[in-house]
C-alpha cells in the first residue's frame, strides 16, 4: 500500500504546496544546485544482424537477429525473404527465450543414480566432452565387435536440413544399423504424404499457388493457426481475402476456429467422416457436370451419364489426366450422394449442397487436407477423397492450384559412403536386419515410420533387445501416444538426449550431449513446400554459444570419427559441419539464386538461396515446361511420368496401383473387399477409449512443435480463443456441460480406459456437443521451470496407441473420453 492511499486531498494539496514554495524560496534565495559536468559520450555499441532462420514451427522463415555487445536483443522477419517478407508470426518473436532459457544444460551430463522414472533424480555429474564421445564410441564399437550394430537407434524429429538429419542415412549405413533415422512423421502427418503418393505419386506435402486461387476448401488445416508455413499463410489470407474476386473458404473442421470464424462457410462435420463429405462433393461435381473435362476427360459424345445410383458405362468415358474415374464411380461414388453425407457427418445436406456447387464451378480451386481428417483410423482413405477432389477440379499443377515442391540443387560431396564400407557394415546389411518400429515388414509393409510403436516395441524385445538410443529433436515420452509406456521403455535403454533442455526424456537419460540452440547453429534449412519454386536458407550462428554445448551434427560427426574402421576415416575426412554446408553451397555457383546468392559466403550474408518461377505448369489439360520465358515448353506424358505424377500410369489414379499391389494386407486389415482397396471410399472410423465424448487435441498459434513449453510469453498466450492465460482449458459445449453440472472454471476428470487427466473446462458453443477439446502442449512435467509450472494434464496419456494401418498415421482424434466435475 502506497502512503498516499492513507493521505487525504487537503493534506496532499498542503503538503505538495509546501514543497513548492520551498523550491521558490531556494530560488529566491539565490541558492545555486551544482550539477556534474558534463561528460562526453562513448561510441555507440555496435548493432549487427544476423541471418537466421526461425526454429518455432516448420515453416522456415528468414529472421534478422539484431545482436549488441554479444546479446541478442530482437528477431524480426527478414525483409527480402520470400516466406517471411519481413514479418512474423506472435512466436517468432520468441526465439530470444530459447537462446536465454535459464534452465538449459550447461555441458555434457552423466547420469549417476541408475534408477529412473518421474519423479527420480538423475544426480547429474558434469563431464567433458572427449569424456562424453568416448562413452558412446566405446558402447557402439563393442555393440559392433559383437556384430550387433542393429541394437544402436537414432530417433529424430523435425530435422532441418542435409546438415543434420542429411546425415543420419550414411552414419546408420557405415556403422551398420536400419535404426540411424527413426523419424516422427508417423505422430506428425504421414497421412496426408501417403493419401498423395498411393493416387499421385508423391510422397510429401503440396505447394501451394494461394495467391490465385479462387476457392479454398480446407479440411482441417489450421490455416490461421499452426498451419505450415504459419506466417506466410497470414499474409496470403489478406491477399486472397481482399483481391478481385475473393478467394471464397470453407473450412470443415469439429470446432468453430479462427479459420472458420474467418472463413464464408464452417462445416462442422462428427470427427473422422471427413471422407464422407468428400465423397459426396465428388458425387455431386459429376452429376451436375461441373468437372475439369480438359485434365479428367470426358464422355465421348459430351452427354454427361453420371446418374445418381446408375453405374456407367467404362468404355464410353474417354479419361485423359485421371484413372479409373468411371471405376470409382461405379464402385463408390454413385450412392454418395449430399444426403447420404448429411447422415454420416451430421452436416446439413442444404450447406453440402451450396459448397458442392461453389467448389464446383468456381476456377481455380482447390482442397487441401491435414491432420484433422487423417489422424483417424480410416485417414489414409479420407485423404484420399479430398486429394481427389483436385483432380476433379483440374487444380493439379495448374495455376492457383498445387503442385510438388522442387529439390535444391546442392553440391555432392567428394567422397562416396560406399568406399568406406568395411565387413562389419556389408555383414550388417547382408542381415537385413528388420527396423526397431516394425516398418517395411510384411506385418506393416506400407508405413514409412512407427515412432509411436518403438515403446512397445522395446518391452517386447521385437525384433530384437536394443541396447542404445539416441534422441534429437523428438520427445516422444511427452507427444507420442500411451506416453507412460516410454517410461518404461527407456528405462531399460542406455538413452542419449540431445536437447539443450530439461526434457522429459532427458529425465530418462543415462547421457546428455546438448546441442546448440537455433541461434547458436550454423545449418541448412531447405524449405517445406512452400509455392514450389527450389528455396533454401542458411541458419547462421547470431552469437557464439554461451554454453559448453556442440551442434547435434557436429556430436554425431565426432562419435564417428571414433568408430574403429574406415567409418571413422570417412568422418575425418568430413571434418565438421561447416564443411558440409560450403560442399552444398558448391551447387550454387553453377546455379546462382535470383538474389545472387552464388557461394557459401553469399549465403552466409543473404540466408536463403532460391530460383523462381516453378518449372511446371498444367494448362487446360496440357503441360508446360518453363523454357525462360515463359510456359511455353510442351511435356510429353513420359516428362509427366517422370517429373509430376509418378505412378504406374502416369496420371492421377482414381484407383490406385500403389494400393492395389499390397490388396491382400489392405483387405484383411481394413476390411474392404480386395477389388475396392484402390478407390477412395468411405470407411467408417473406429472409435476408441470407451468415452462419450470425442476428444481432440489441436495445435494453436503458439505451439512451437512442443517447445514453447519454456516460453513464458507463449504459455501466457496459447488460446487466446477462450482467454486462456498460463493455462489450458477444456473446451465443452454448453449443453455437454449443463448435462453434467459443469461450469465455466470448473475443475474436471477426463478419463477413459487407459487413465485420467485434470483440466479446468470453459463453456465454448463453438465445440459440437459430441467433442471436447484440449489443445496439445501443457503438462509437461519436465522441460524447464515454466513448463512444469502448468496444471493442465497431458492428453496423450490416455490417447491409445492406435495407428492408422496403411500410413503408420498415429489416431490421435479417434479417442474418446468421459468428461466429469472433479
Amino acid at each position: 500500500m502506497s502512503v498516499l492511499d492513507n493521505m487525504d486531498r487537503r493534506t496532499f494539496l498542503k503538503t505538495t504546496a509546501a514543497a513548492g514554495a520551498t523550491g521558490a524560496a531556494l530560488t529566491g534565495a539565490g541558492i545555486v544546485f551544482e550539477s556534474e559536468p558534463a561528460k562526453a559520450q562513448g561510441p555507440a555499441p555496435e548493432t549487427k544482424i544476423v541471418k537466421n532462420v526461425c526454429h518455432q514451427c516448420p515453416a522456415r522463415c528468414g529472421i534478422d537477429v539484431y545482436v549488441t555487445e554479444g546479446r541478442v536483443h530482437a528477431i524480426y522477419g527478414t525483409l527480402d525473404h520470400p516466406i517471411s517478407n519481413g514479418k512474423l508470426c506472435p512466436k517468432g518473436h520468441l526465439g530470444a527465450y530459447i537462446l536465454y532459457d535459464p534452465d538449459r544444460f550447461k555441458g555434457p551430463m552423466k547420469r549417476t543414480n541408475p534408477a529412473k522414472g518421474r519423479n527420480e533424480d538423475p544426480k547429474w555429474q558434469p563431464i567433458g566432452w572427449d569424456e562424453a564421445l568416448g562413452i558412446v564410441a566405446a558402447r557402439l564399437n563393442v555393440l559392433r565387435d559383437k556384430g550387433e550394430p542393429h541394437r544402436f537407434a537414432i530417433a529424430f524429429g523435425r530435422g532441418w536440413g542435409e546438415s543434420d538429419a542429411g546425415l543420419l542415412g550414411t552414419f546408420g549405413k557405415l556403422y551398420g544399423t536400419p535404426n540411424a533415422a527413426l523419424n516422427h512423421s508417423s505422430i506428425c502427418s504421414d497421412g496426408s504424404k501417403k493419401a498423395k503418393l498411393v493416387q499421385d505419386g508423391n510422397y510429401g506435402y503440396n505447394a501451394y499457388d494461394y495467391a490465385n486461387t479462387n476457392y479454398l476448401l480446407n479440411f482441417g488445416a489450421s490455416f490461421l493457426e499452426a498451419y505450415r508455413p504459419f506466417s506466410n499463410n497470414l499474409q496470403a489470407w489478406g491477399h486472397m481475402r481482399t483481391k478481385s474476386p475473393k478467394t471464397k473458404v470453407a473450412v470443415v473442421d469439429v470446432r468453430l476456429t479462427t479459420t472458420g470464424a474467418a472463413a464464408d462457410h464452417l462445416l462442422l462435420v462428427k470427427p473422422g467422416t471427413d471422407g464422407a463429405l468428400a465423397l459426396a462433393l465428388a458425387h455431386r461435381i459429376l452429376t451436375r457436370g461441373w468437372w475439369d473435362r480438359k485434365f479428367a476427360g470426358d464422355f465421348a459424345d459430351g452427354v454427361n451419364r453420371f446418374r445418381r445410383g446408375e453405374e456407367v458405362d467404362p468404355a464410353t468415358f474417354n479419361e485423359k489426366w485421371v484413372k479409373g474415374l468411371v471405376e470409382w464411380w461405379n464402385a463408390e461414388l454413385k450412392d454418395r450422394t449430399p444426403e447420404w453425407a448429411a447422415g454420416v457427418t451430421t452436416v446439413p445436406e442444404r450447406d453440402i449442397e451450396i459448397v458442392a456447387r461453389e467448389f464446383g464451378t468456381t476456377r481455380p480451386a482447390m482442397a487441401i487436407f491435414e491432420r484433422g481428417p487423417t489422424t483417424h483410423t480410416n485417414g489414409l482413405y479420407n485423404g484420399m477423397a479430398i486429394h481427389a477432389l483436385n483432380a476433379l477440379v483440374g487444380s493439379m499443377y495448374a495455376e492457383g492450384g498445387l503442385m510438388n515442391q522442387m529439390g535444391v540443387p546442392y553440391g555432392k560431396l567428394p567422397m562416396k559412403a560406399d568406399d568406406f564400407l568395411d565387413e562389419a557394415a556389408k555383414a550388417a546389411a547382408a542381415r537385413k536386419m528388420p527396423k526397431l518400429d516394425g516398418t517395411k515388414t510384411k506385418d506393416n509393409p506400407l508405413a514409412s515410420n512407427n515412432i509411436q510403436g518403438i515403446a512397445e516395441n522395446i518391452l517386447a524385445g521385437k525384433p530384437y533387445k536394443i541396447d542404445t538410443m539416441m534422441f534429437y529433436l523428438t520427445n516422444p515420452i511427452f507427444s507420442a501416444l500411451e506416453v507412460k509406456k516410454w517410461e518404461e521403455a527407456l528405462k531399460t535403454v542406455f538413452v542419449i538426449e540431445t536437447s539443450p533442455f530439461p526434457s522429459e526424456t532427458s529425465l530418462f537419460a543415462d547421457l546428455v550431449l546438448p546441442d546448440h540452440t537455433f541461434l547458436e547453429r550454423l545449418q541448412d534449412t531447405p524449405t517445406y513446400p512452400f509455392q514450389g519454386f527450389p528455396l533454401t536458407n542458411l541458419r547462421v550462428p547470431a552469437v557464439k554459444p554461451l554454453h559448453d554445448t556442440k551442434q547435434f551434427s557436429d556430436t554425431l560427426i565426432e562419435i564417428g570419427k571414433r568408430i574403429k574402421g574406415p567409418m571413422g576415416e570417412y568422418y575425418k575426412k568430413l571434418g565438421n559441419t561447416e564443411n558440409v554446408i560450403k560442399v552444398l553451397a558448391k551447387g550454387f555457383e553453377a546455379n546462382p539464386g535470383d538474389n545472387g546468392v552464388d557461394s557459401y559466403e553469399k549465403w552466409v550474408e543473404k540466408g536463403v538461396w532460391y530460383r523462381k518461377p516453378y518449372a511446371y505448369r498444367q494448362v487446360a489439360g496440357e503441360f508446360l515446361e518453363w523454357d525462360g520465358l515463359g510456359y511455353a515448353k510442351p511435356m510429353l506424358p513420359e516428362d509427366v511420368k517422370k517429373k509430376l505424377f509418378k505412378t504406374e500410369s502416369g496420371r492421377f489414379e482414381l484407383k490406385s496401383s500403389y494400393l492395389e499391389h499390397y490388396a491382400d494386407f489392405v483387405s484383411a486389415r481394413l476390411g474392404i473387399p480386395k477389388e475396392r482397396v484402390g478407390f477412395p471410399q468411405w470407411l467408417a472410423p473406429k472409435y476408441t477409449g470407451g468415452g462419450d465424448l470425442h476428444f481432440i487435441t489441436p495445435k494453436t498459434a503458439m505451439h512451437a512443435e512442443g517447445r514453447s513449453g519454456n516460453s513464458p510469453h507463449a504459455i501466457g498466450t496459447y488460446q487466446p480463443n477462450l482467454g486462456g492465460r498460463n493455462e489450458l482449458f477444456l473446451e465443452i459445449h454448453p449443453d455437454t456441460a449443463a448435462k453434467r453440472g459443469i461450469r465455466s472454471g470448473d475443475r474436471v476428470r477426463i478419463s477413459n480406459q487407459l487413465g485420467a487427466i485434470a483440466a479446468r473446462a470453459r463453456i465454448y458453443p463453438g465445440c459440437r456437443p459430441d467433442t471436447v477439446v484440449l489443445p496439445f502442449g501443457f503438462g509437461h512435467w519436465a522441460h524447464g521451470r515454466w513448463a512444469t509450472s502448468r496444471k493442465t494434464g497431458n492428453g496423450d496419456e490416455i490417447i491409445p496407441n492406435v495407428s492408422e494401418p496403411v500410413s503408420g498415421l498415429a489416431a490421435y482424434y479417434t479417442v474418446t473420453v468421459n468428461v466429469e466435475k472433479a
